[in-house]
């Protein structure tokens, strides 16, 4: 493989310097919280995934909320909230019924009460990322056909029972994508947040899968990728971050004892992209501009992390 060393090095710094805006935040600190204008002006991910408000959202509410659920509950939930990805529905369905359970999901009820909220000018998919919205189920609205999705996941294919005898990540992935509405990009998001239940203990670093603004990254991290593909690039980078780091002298400071993993070094790549947007105009792509400005949200976040991962912050 042949880098682009300005981009790579962009790489390693970014991931340490939006780390170090993580904590200065966390800490209570004033803005800014960087000296760098990009970072300053515009919205980037964390550079652990986890951090991100989405993610802790459904850490604290669907996942670790003070109740017991059972298995087929529990990805139950945390699959209809992923389809949506917006805590503003899931808060929505919470307040037209007493809990989200699959023994009391109606189709034609929940249907009703999305269908409202729009009516009234109401969004009920986040913007983060564009879910897939083709007719796939027959219905015009994007929301039946997620819906009907669901119902032919959990009540018709009962993929509930295949999912927890999945050992790996990599077969639970492949049982997702098997499905209408659902990429790679969307089936590896979704086996992600399964993996912070406790439903699974899947091990985190043995597989990944490249989004598509994580190719645009690494189109532009790299001249030249050999013989490797982008899965092997996004494990080169988690392999070789401590050195790299180290060789850069960068001081990231980790979530416990936690390195970036898999899905992290994934998502940077798709940061990276936006970065260099602004940081080296001249690398084209077909995204020219980043979309969202940095816009302060008071909503502090008290953060937690799946228990297993043994977390103290």
């Amino acid at each position: 493989m042949k880098k682009r060393q300005k981009v790579y090095d962009l790489y390693w710094y970014f991931a340490s310097e939006r780390q170090n805006i993580f904590w200065k935040k966390k800490n209570g600190e004033s803005a800014p919280w960087t000296s760098d204008k990009i970072l300053q002006e515009y919205k980037f991910c964390n550079s652990y995934r986890v951090n991100d408000r989405v993610s802790q959202y459904l850490l604290k509410n669907v996942i670790y909320n003070g109740k017991k659920y059972s298995d087929e509950d529990m990805l139950f939930r945390i699959l209809l909230f992923k389809l949506f990805n917006k805590e503003s529905t899931w808060e929505l369905l919470l307040n037209n019924f007493e809990d989200i359970t699959l023994k009391t999901f109606n189709v034609k009820k929940y249907s009703k009460v999305l269908e409202s909220a729009i009516s009234n000018g109401i969004k009920i998919y986040n913007d983060a990322y564009i879910s897939c919205a083709n007719k796939a189920f027959g219905y015009d609205r994007k929301h039946d056909n997620h819906l009907a999705l669901i119902n032919k996941m959990f009540n018709e294919d009962k993929i509930q029972e295949k999912i927890v005898k999945c050992k790996t990540m990599e077969e639970a992935f492949y049982i997702i994508k098997s499905y209408p509405l659902i990429g790679n990009f969307m089936a590896y998001q979704l086996v992600t947040d399964i993996n912070y239940s406790e439903v699974v203990d899947w091990k985190e670093d043995e597989f990944t899968v490249a989004g598509p603004g994580s190719l645009r990254g690494i189109k532009k991290c790299f001249i030249d990728r050999g013989n490797m593909t982008n899965e092997e690039i996004i494990r080169y980078m988690f392999e070789h971050q401590d050195e790299e780091f180290k060789r850069l002298n960068l001081d990231f400071k980790k979530i416990g004892n936690r390195p970036l993993q898999l899905i992290d070094c994934q998502n940077i790549f798709c940061e990276l992209d936006k970065y260099c947007r602004q940081a080296i105009p001249e690398l084209k792509s077909n995204r020219t501009k980043i979309k969202k400005k940095y816009v302060p949200n008071q909503a502090r976040i008290d953060y937690i992390y799946p228990p297993k991962w043994n977390i103290n912050c």
